[in-house]
């Protein structure tokens, strides 16, 4: 059964304190090459990459520098930085994404990183025929009536830069609204998490879902290192792998699969 984590509250003081580690995972991206090279070969379809909170496209480079290596014709969102969750980004990705289904003749992919999990995710239900399956990296696909459960400096600077009132006052928006009441859409969806996040708690990272269909993955690192994480590089190429009309759940296996329950002391995922 996919559920939600059990976390509950913030995320683990000490984890937001040192998710300045990232810049660690970053470095040592190039040591985990030999795992990505041997990371399953992609059936070329489009693929859309959406940046988290005030990232932009540069953000994304080893993600789409490393998928397009494995054969996936990847695009990112091409709307600059991520300032929250605004209507006019909103609008523009979902003509965006049926762009890129109409020119393809083909389904699209949507790989969405922290904030940007949550564009994925209204891309899907504004243009669900044109979408193929939707990954998320440490996003906050979740959340209780208590609101967000993001530590106080991150929602001071979402204050200070998206919205006056916050991520409460985005979540009252009718298109963020919606989205809470339709996470269970009939796509594959795949919410990569870890447990020493410390932007974006267990609980709002993961969902309750159909696990013939939807899938909480549990991985290691930090929050802003997700998208140079070579285990989760290698997990995103697994599930974009999988055939169209014929998706399964994430089984470890092999080599990757060792490598996974080690860093993870998980042999499935949560």
């Amino acid at each position: 059964m996919t559920t939600r984590h059990s976390h509950a509250g913030t995320p683990n003081p000490l984890h937001s304190l040192i998710e300045p580690r990232a810049l660690l995972e970053i470095a040592a991206l190039p040591a985990g090459l030999p795992l990505l090279a041997s990371a399953e070969r992609g059936d070329g379809h489009p693929v859309l990459l959406l940046p988290g909170f005030l990232g932009d496209e540069g953000s994304l480079l080893a993600l789409k520098y490393f998928l397009r290596n494995r054969g996936y014709d990847v695009q990112t969102w091409g709307l600059g930085r991520n300032l929250g969750f605004q209507t006019r980004h909103a609008n523009a990705l979902q003509q965006k994404i049926r762009f890129m289904h109409f020119k393809s003749g083909r389904k699209v992919s949507l790989v969405g990183w922290s904030l940007g999990g949550m564009f994925a995710l209204y891309g899907a239900k504004a243009a669900p025929e044109c979408v193929r399956n939707i990954i998320t990296l440490g996003s906050p696909v979740s959340m209780g009536p208590e609101g967000s459960q993001s530590p106080p400096l991150v929602k001071a600077i979402y204050r200070l830069i998206a919205h006056p009132l916050g991520t409460h006052g985005h979540l009252a928006q009718p298109k963020a609204r919606d989205l809470r009441e339709q996470k269970r859409m009939p796509i594959p969806m795949s919410c990569l998490y870890s447990l020493s996040d410390g932007v974006v708690p267990p609980q709002e990272a993961t969902i309750d879902g159909d696990p013939a269909l939807h899938e909480n993955i549990r991985v290691p690192g930090s929050h802003l290192g997700l998208a140079f994480n070579a285990v989760v590089l290698n997990i995103v190429a697994d599930r974009l792998a999988q055939p169209e009309g014929d998706w399964h759940p994430y089984e470890p296996t092999g080599l990757t699969g060792r490598l996974y329950r080690l860093l993870t002391h998980k042999s499935l995922p949560l």
